[in-house]
């Protein structure tokens, strides 16, 4: 164990309140570590109130639900910023309004935002992470509730451990969540499946994505085209992933207009590393799969032009 984790364990006695935080935009690690790593602590802390906070998160809310907390609640609480690299992507308020906040991490370091920092960029998930604290301490032990929430992050980030971050460690803590008696196959499928609409999205983007002679892709959703398919927004990164399986591809960018005339940014490579570029645009990530928002046209245009040039 380390001096961090030691530390992290000795917060989880200490508070009464423990309120956990992910990051905008989640996907399944972000949901699965936070959702996780509540249900160990209300399971060996049942006297202790523990927050899972966030807007509502619709199509992960299988895994685990978002909780809208108060001011008032951070109190004399402990902050759990978890799967989340810098302050910009915290989703919810108040998270800098508790007594101490801890941060729990596998990206890249770019914001030492906590009292106490655990980043870990070898491991494959914020979720394998969550594992680990279990396995080196006596208060936590694995529920299957819990496990089923671990591993849903895990096969989320991994790829159903396909990705380079996919080491004997993640296939470790895999056995270790799969011995509770989850049911790993719903699970999987719970995750690869989509509706008729987000499949014909699929269908569009791979018919409609721009690549270069070089192999960079580029594709643009408009909030006319998530209308046109009937989809709420957040439902079209199903489709990000896909545009990777076309071979002609090495790196690609999948930009979705939001409301405020921003945009999402997903920036996915297969050899190149991305994160720089989304760093530098306020964003951040993993090596091959960062995000970031483009303010307006003439940023997308920018990144599009700078992922051309990596």
């Amino acid at each position: 164990m380390s001096t961090e984790t030691d530390s992290i364990l000795a917060a989880f006695e200490k508070f009464n309140t423990i309120i956990i935080h992910r990051h905008i935009n989640p996907d399944p690690d972000a949901i699965g570590s936070q959702t996780g790593l509540a249900l160990l602590l209300r399971a060996a802390y049942p006297a202790k109130t523990i927050y899972t906070a966030g807007p509502a998160a619709p199509d992960l809310a299988w895994i685990g639900p978002q909780q809208q907390v108060s001011a008032e609640a951070y109190t004399g609480a402990l902050v759990v910023v978890i799967d989340t690299s810098n302050r910009e992507r915290i989703a919810g308020d108040y998270f800098d309004q508790g007594s101490m906040l801890i941060k729990i991490d596998h990206h890249l370091d770019e914001d030492q935002l906590g009292t106490i920092n655990w980043v870990d960029t070898h491991a494959s998930s914020a979720s394998e992470m969550v594992w680990d604290l279990v396995r080196h301490s006596p208060q936590l032990q694995l529920t299957k509730a819990a496990a089923t929430a671990l591993y849903a992050g895990i096969i989320g980030d991994t790829g159903r451990f396909l990705y380079d971050l996919t080491t004997a460690r993640t296939h470790q803590a895999a056995a270790d969540l799969l011995a509770t008696g989850i049911d790993a196959a719903a699970i999987g499928r719970q995750e690869d499946q989509f509706p008729e609409n987000v499949g014909r999205l699929i269908g569009w983007a791979l018919e409609n994505v721009k690549i270069t002679d070089t192999g960079t892709g580029s594709l643009l959703i408009t909030k006319a085209l998530l209308t046109q398919f009937g989809l709420a927004y957040g439902e079209e990164q199903r489709a990000v992933g896909n545009i990777g399986k076309l071979a002609s591809i090495d790196r690609w960018v999948v930009f979705t207009e939001r409301t405020d005339g921003s945009y999402r940014v997903e920036l996915r490579g297969k050899t190149k590393e991305i994160n720089t570029l989304a760093v530098q645009h306020g964003g951040g990530g993993h090596p091959l799969a960062s995000g970031a928002v483009a303010d307006n046209a003439a940023e997308l245009h920018a990144i599009e032009e700078e992922l051309a040039s990596l």
